[in-house]
C-alpha cells in the first residue's frame, strides 16, 4: 500500500488490476485450482461522501469519489474496487469457482520487519500519525490470524459463494483511543481529536453472512492491540515502557503479556517451518 505514490494510476491502481487478472489467467491455464479465494477490502465497501449505519456484501465503494477527494489512501481503495470487479467479470467469463473475503482494518502481530500499513493506521493515536485518523474515525476491525482461518474457511466450505465481509468489532477513533490510552498510558494517546464528535457512533460492518455459514472469531480487540504493540515494540518500531520512565502495575502486566505473545508466536512460526521443511 503506497499512499504516497506520485503517479498513482501507472504505480498503483493499473498494476493491482493487472496483477490479479494474471493470477486468474494462470489459474486458468493450470487447471487444477478447483476455487480462488481473493483477498480484497474494506476500501472496495464504504467509500463515498456519507456514510450508512451498517454496510454487507451488497455495498460497492464509490470510485468517482474517491478520485475526485483524493483522501488519504484513496488509491488503494480505488485499486481493490476495480481489481475485484474486474476478478468477478474474469471469474464469471470463465466459469471460475471465485470467492472475494473482505477484511476490515487488520489489527494483530507481524513478521516483517516494518511497520505494515494497517498498523500505521491503527496505532496512529500512539505515533501521532494525524493524516490516518481519518481513515480511524469510523473503523472496523478484525485479528490477523481470525483473517486467516477465515480464508481457510472459505476454501474448504462448499456452500461458500460470492463476497463475504470478514470484521470482528466496529469502533470509533474515540474507543480505540481509549483502548490504547488504558492498556498503554506511557503513550500518552490523545483523549481529543480534531473535527471528531466525542459522541461519534461506530458504522457497521455486517459479518453475519460469514458467521451464518458456520466461521467464529476467537479474538477480542484487546488481543489485537496487544499483539500489534508487542510486535512493534520487538522489532523496535515503538518504544519499550521502562524507555519512557512510567512504572505502574498495568504497565509491567503488558509487558509480561506481551513476553508470553512473542514467545507463543514465535512457537508458532518454528512449528510451521519445520512442518513446511518435512514436507519438502
Amino acid at each position: 500500500m503506497d499512499f504516497e505514490s506520485k503517479d498513482p494510476e501507472n504505480e498503483v491502481i493499473k498494476p493491482t488490476i493487472e496483477g490479479m487478472l494474471n493470477i486468474m489467467r494462470s489459474c486458468l491455464k493450470a487447471k487444477t485450482v478447483r476455487r480462488l479465494v481473493f483477498t480484497s477490502s474494506a476500501g472496495t465497501v464504504n467509500g463515498e461522501e456519507h456514510q450508512q449505519p451498517e454496510y454487507d456484501e451488497n455495498c460497492w465503494t464509490d470510485i468517482d469519489f474517491c478520485r475526485t477527494k483524493k483522501m488519504t489512501g484513496w488509491m488503494y481503495f480505488v485499486s481493490k474496487t476495480l481489481a475485484e470487479k474486474a476478478a468477478w467479470e474474469f471469474a464469471e467469463q470463465n466459469n471460475i469457482d471465485f470467492i472475494s473475503i473482505i477484511p476490515t482494518l487488520v489489527v494483530g502481530p507481524f513478521l516483517m520487519s516494518s511497520m505494515p500499513p494497517s498498523l500505521i493506521t491503527a496505532l496512529s493515536p500512539i505515533t501521532r500519525c494525524e493524516a490516518h485518523y481519518s481513515i480511524l474515525k469510523q473503523i472496523q476491525l478484525v485479528h490477523l490470524d481470525d483473517l486467516c482461518n477465515a480464508h481457510i474457511f472459505l476454501f474448504e466450505h462448499p456452500e461458500a459463494k460470492g463476497r463475504y465481509i470478514c470484521s470482528a468489532y466496529n469502533a470509533t477513533i474515540m474507543d480505540v483511543a481509549n483502548l490504547l490510552r488504558n492498556k498503554f498510558p506511557e503513550y500518552n494517546v490523545p483523549t481529543k481529536f480534531k473535527d471528531v464528535d466525542e459522541n461519534l457512533k461506530a458504522v457497521s460492518f455486517s459479518s453475519k453472512k460469514l458467521t451464518d455459514l458456520g466461521f467464529s472469531y476467537k479474538y477480542t480487540e484487546e488481543d489485537m492491540f496487544i499483539e500489534a504493540v508487542a510486535s512493534c515494540r520487538e522489532k523496535g518500531l515503538l518504544p519499550f515502557c521502562n524507555e519512557t520512565q512510567v512504572n505502574d502495575e498495568s504497565s509491567m502486566e503488558m509487558k509480561k503479556q506481551e513476553v508470553d505473545i512473542t514467545s507463543k508466536k514465535q512457537a508458532e512460526l518454528k512449528a510451521v517451518q519445520t512442518e513446511a521443511n518435512s514436507a519438502k
